[in-house]
């Protein structure tokens, strides 16, 4: 991902983005059912890596499987490169965690930029306080071993219906959590960015009074010159 795109990303919101990405026939790319656990800390954006659990089989799922370090969880924590997102796809299931805290830890002192799942963590209350960004469904202190067999890293997955292949872009917000196609995610930053600007513009007359109409949509000419002229002033 380039520079640019990541620093426009942190400062545009996930619903934009899902304007963005409507736009151009996507109607999916929204996670859902996650939220960030605890306190938003900003904007979460890295390229997608992923790991992907299936139901467990309980002969091959035993706690002897993390003395294993190719056991694809442990791998994922290892593997995921800085300031990517560990996307994890849990099949929509928070009976069992998808990961704990000691892992999340990992991943924050790795300098990985977040991580997501459709299920569950545990130790979430500790998640929570860490600096780095985590979404999930809800919290979920039951083992992954108990219904989750990891299975693969680094491939495509679903998660929250999402969805996600490797090298996707994922910026989470206050709201949620949305992939980005990695071949689209330059132009949709530069969107988003103009979109928001303007929409700081259209927030601001509304807050002063003035009616959407002719404004939002912007299809009175005299909008186009006012935020032209409001853009520089404010040196945006």
């Amino acid at each position: 991902m380039k520079d640019d795109t990541r620093e426009k990303l942190l400062h545009v919101s996930v619903a934009t983005l899902t304007t963005c990405l409507f736009k151009r026939g996507l109607r999916n790319q929204f996670i859902q059912d996650v939220a960030p656990v605890g306190a938003p800390r900003g904007n979460m954006v890295g390229e997608a890596f992923t790991l992907r659990y299936m139901p467990a089989r309980e002969d091959l799922n035993g706690l002897e499987v993390f003395r294993n370090p190719a056991h694809p969880q442990r791998k994922a924590v290892e593997d995921c490169p800085p300031g990517a997102v560990l996307v994890i796809d849990s099949r929509k299931d928070a009976r069992a965690a998808s990961a704990g805290g000691i892992l999340v830890t990992r991943l924050m002192r790795r300098g990985v930029a977040g991580v997501v799942t459709d299920g569950g963590f545990r130790d979430s209350h500790e998640i929570g306080e860490m600096a780095m960004p985590a979404y999930h469904h809800r919290p979920s202190p039951p083992t992954n071993l108990t219904l989750h067999q990891a299975i693969d890293i680094n491939v495509p997955i679903g998660c929250g219906d999402a969805p996600v292949f490797p090298g996707d872009v994922i910026v989470g917000d206050a709201e949620g959590v949305i992939v980005l196609p990695a071949h689209l995610a330059d132009e949709i930053a530069v969107e988003a960015f103009e979109m928001t600007v303007f929409e700081d513009f259209v927030t601001e007359q509304v807050d002063g009074g003035r009616s959407i109409v002719g404004l939002y949509p912007a299809t009175d000419p005299q909008t186009l010159t006012d935020f032209t002229a409001w853009r520089k002033q404010r040196g945006r």
